[in-house]
């Protein structure tokens, strides 16, 4: 099994994902896997490039993601680890039911839809992430209207599967993003 370097992945992503949301979206969720990695003696790498290519089939096959995605994987040779994470974290989502079994697959589930919380709070305030306070994000997360297309189960799930509670992990978050800034 082959991982691109982070280059490579980047341009795999440039290559598929022209959405500028969509871009931002991936980078987050790849700085928030690899801000997990190093706590579960992961790979660092290996962590951040799933983050970084998790959707990247969404915008040309939005109908079977992530399909298409898993296809590519296999046919490049990647790593077992980050195809099924890529494919658990579509759990319950265009009929697919593989759940995490990984740390990463969980971490992924976790992480992907919270990103989304925190990009539609970044945009009503713009402060940098690292003066974010964990009770704002947690009080937007309870509100059902603000992004409202956000599946807060998915995330309640991931983190139950990853073994860190939902505040801790917002908290993480805003850590892992205020390092990055």
């Amino acid at each position: 099994m082959t991982l691109p370097t982070r280059s490579e992945a980047q341009r795999l992503l440039e290559v598929h994902v022209k959405d500028e949301y969509q871009r931002h979206h991936a980078d987050m969720v790849a700085i928030a896997l690899a801000g997990y990695a190093p706590h579960f003696g992961e790979n660092l790498d290996l962590w951040f490039i799933t983050g970084l290519l998790h959707d990247i089939d969404f915008e040309e096959h939005p109908e079977t993601h992530p399909s298409q995605s898993l296809v590519w994987f296999k046919k490049w040779g990647y790593p077992a680890e980050l195809i099924h994470a890529v494919e658990a974290h579509a759990y319950n989502y265009n009929g697919f039911t593989t759940l995490p079994q990984t740390k990463l697959a969980s971490a992924l589930m976790a992480c992907d839809e919270l990103c989304g919380i925190f990009y539609a709070y970044q945009k009503l305030n713009p402060i940098p992430f690292k003066d974010m306070k964990a009770s704002s994000i947690k009080k937007r997360f309870n509100e059902k209207l603000f992004a409202a297309k956000i599946d807060r189960k998915t995330i309640t799930r991931g983190c139950e599967l990853l073994g860190v509670n939902l505040d801790d992990h917002i908290s993480n978050l805003i850590q892992f993003f205020g390092e990055s800034a």
